[in-house]
């Protein structure tokens, strides 16, 4: 069954694209035109978009600090263990 839904997904592959960019469109759209920032705790919380960004910048933060460590430890040579 789950092999369904999953060869399903991949043939609509646009018209998933096409619903989370609409998706991301309407939650950026709410964010400027419906919420209420009066009581924004610093000054940064009252751009439009910015804890979007803000979550964008820490994701991309995590995944660069995640591929230094398995370039500095983690991945090691397929012999490591013979020398």
């Amino acid at each position: 069954m789950i092999v369904k839904v999953i060869d399903q997904l991949r043939q609509n592959i646009s018209l998933l694209a096409r619903l989370g960019l609409a998706a991301l469109v309407l939650l950026l759209l709410w964010d400027v035109l419906l919420l209420d920032k009066s009581h924004a705790h610093i000054a940064l919380e009252r751009l439009p978009g910015f804890w979007a960004l803000f979550g964008l910048a820490a994701a991309v933060a995590l995944i660069v600090l995640a591929r230094l460590a398995a370039g500095l430890g983690l991945q090691t040579d397929e012999d490591y263990y013979d020398k």
